[in-house]
């Protein structure tokens, strides 16, 4: 029997292996809610304890073994030593979210509570910083808090959106060498989310680990940028590149053959009925960078390099290709034009889709498990020949998701894979 890598490998390599390969939890766009994490673990039987919050934003709840086994998962996540938050990944401490649920969360994880219940998360922890992000009362993750300085059109800095793309310490590589050994020691292909390239990643935009961001952070002013200050974005991207690249350089000294799949890049370009900028726009600002940062990826290392974004993306496919890309996530085929018949058949044999087992937004949270189960046999009859398909849900498995429809899911996957 191949091992969980090996079964990855054959997938990235569009050689149709014995099984689908699965991932839950492999990156910060393929995982599970906390709830939905404890909701598996009862549903399994597992030891009753709370669920590690690895990505607060998002809330997803880490997958320990005893439920990577019971799913099936073959893919083991090597993370920044931070959180999006700025906060250190370390140091658990109990906390309970809105709905009762206890979990354990950062131990620099430190929120404040307005008098309508609304949850605030400080960035790097520290309460005398104003807030960077917020859960509703009646939440179940956290929205961005824009904190827009006034704009001195005259005297802009691309500097000032570069705060937090630094150098990796020494420190920080070390950690990740001894994480992604450990993880390698798995059998489980090994997915690493490094950092640093995000490249106008609207999640990171806000500047939610910084305490007092400057330059454009307002999430509009930065999608009108695009058209209005080209030359100001191209410089943030060509510093952010050169940072990255160093960074990268130093990361796969020190790792060896211990990564897989390395995530590059969040960016998302689609909405639900169309994109939002044009191919132009995408091949005169992303382009270059990306085809520097894949290009130095296969030149230097055997990583396979993974794209995420959401939406209608179906005319940006070839782009993503000729850039590089290995891979493609989450797969939203319930967006315009994103038909899984005709991206199989156009795209299937250049690129490995990373997801598209089954739509979040309408079947996982609220079909009937006989309607999950048709849609996940269906996708899988049609990604899964040739080789190049990771099954994964398109996008993060949200809160409140019913259980016996995510066990309908995985049932059905295991159905088909026999």
């Amino acid at each position: 029997m191949l091992t969980s890598k090996a079964i990855i490998d054959q997938t990235l390599n569009h050689i149709q292996p014995e099984r689908l390969p699965i991932d839950f939890g492999g990156t910060n766009t393929t995982g599970i809610h906390v709830s939905c994490v404890a909701g598996l673990r009862e549903h399994f039987g597992l030891e009753p304890r709370p669920v590690k919050v690895y990505e607060p934003s998002q809330m997803l709840g880490w997958l320990d073994d005893d439920l990577k086994d019971a799913i099936g998962v073959d893919v083991e996540q090597v993370r920044p030593g931070k959180t999006s938050f700025g906060f250190p990944t370390r140091d658990w401490k109990e906390w309970r979210m809105p709905d009762g649920l206890l979990v354990l969360v950062p131990g620099q994880f430190n929120t404040t509570t307005d008098d309508e219940g609304n949850i605030y998360m400080h960035p790097q922890g520290d309460l005398t910083a104003p807030p960077c992000a917020k859960m509703p009362n009646d939440g179940y993750f956290f929205d961005a808090i824009i904190r827009q300085p006034s704009i001195d059109e005259d005297n802009l800095n691309p500097q000032d959106n570069l705060e937090e793309f630094q150098p990796i310490s020494d420190a920080a590589v070390e950690e990740i060498k001894r994480t992604a050994s450990g993880a390698r020691q798995t059998g489980r292909a090994v997915s690493a989310s490094l950092g640093g390239t995000s490249l106008g990643d609207i999640a990171r935009v806000p500047g939610p680990a910084l305490k007092h961001p400057k330059g454009i952070r307002d999430i509009s002013e930065w999608y009108m940028s695009i058209a209005t200050r080209p030359e100001y974005i191209r410089a943030i991207f060509e510093a952010q590149c050169g940072i990255a690249l160093d960074n990268l350089t130093k990361i796969a000294a020190a790792t060896s053959d211990t990564i897989d799949v390395v995530y590059i890049c969040g960016t998302d370009f689609g909405t639900q009925s169309g994109t939002f900028c044009s191919r132009k726009t995408f091949q005169s600002l992303w382009a270059p960078y990306y085809k520097q940062i894949n290009n130095w990826v296969h030149q230097n290392t055997n990583w396979k390099t993974f794209k995420h974004s959401c939406g209608s993306v179906i005319k940006f496919l070839d782009d993503f290709i000729e850039c590089g890309f290995d891979i493609y996530n989450p797969v939203q085929c319930s967006a315009a034009n994103m038909n899984a018949q005709e991206l199989k058949q156009r795209f299937g044999d250049r690129i490995t889709f990373w997801g598209g087992g089954v739509d979040t937004q309408k079947t996982l949270p609220f079909g009937t498990p006989a309607e999950v189960r048709e849609e996940v046999l269906q996708r899988c009859e049609i990604f899964a020949p040739g080789g190049g398909f990771v099954f994964n849900t398109v996008h993060n498995i949200q809160a409140r998701t019913p259980v016996e429809n995510i066990v309908a899911m995985l049932n059905a996957l295991h159905e088909f894979n026999g």
